[in-house]
């Protein structure tokens, strides 16, 4: 059996150059529920599809990077089970974050790929080579993204853009024949 994934030569193109992934937490990375306690402590729901999705990207040399405006010990433990190494928490202009980042990788905008899903993503990805959202991000996201994926935000989308770059960067076919040797 081989792996079914569609995905257009133009869109192939996009993601070829992409070696850095930027990540929005609510509603990329999850469904952007809040489930808060009294004491205001808040729980997150993260779909284990897009967590292996990111262990393989990383496994590859692409590096993960969390841009997010809240702050939790749920996501910092998500992230730390992850092994994301570049995250930034309670980051509410993402712009000099991502900036940083990629001055510490040695990499240009032209290498890197965003998903987000509201304004607060909008500096970000306008300056990635490919800039992707989820089906349930704002109406101004969606129309500026170059891929919409097929799942929404906590519930594989994550997973759709992993895939992407995997294929894009040649390590796809590889992962999937080394797994059934």
């Amino acid at each position: 059996m081989n792996p079914v994934l569609q995905h257009s030569p133009e869109r192939l193109l996009l993601a070829q150059p992409v070696r850095v992934l930027f990540l929005d937490v609510d509603g990329v990375l999850t469904d952007g529920g809040l489930l808060m306690d009294e004491h205001g402590e808040s729980t997150k729901r993260f779909h284990t599809l897009d967590g292996h999705g990111i262990k393989l990207l990383q496994r590859c040399g692409i590096p993960v990077v969390v841009i997010t405006g809240r702050d939790s010990p749920a996501l910092r433990l998500r992230i730390t089970q992850l092994g994301i190494a570049h995250a930034h928490y309670g980051t509410e202009d993402k712009l000099p974050a991502a900036q940083r980042t990629l001055d510490a990788l040695g990499l240009a905008w032209s290498q890197a790929a965003a998903m987000g899903d509201d304004w607060p993503d909008v500096p970000v990805l306008s300056r990635c080579a490919l800039a992707v959202a989820p089906p349930n991000a704002q109406a101004e996201v969606l129309a500026l993204a170059h891929w919409v994926t097929p799942r929404t935000g906590g519930h594989g989308a994550v997973r759709d853009v992993c895939d992407l770059l995997l294929m894009a960067s040649g390590h796809y076919a590889r992962l999937w024949r080394d797994l059934r040797a």
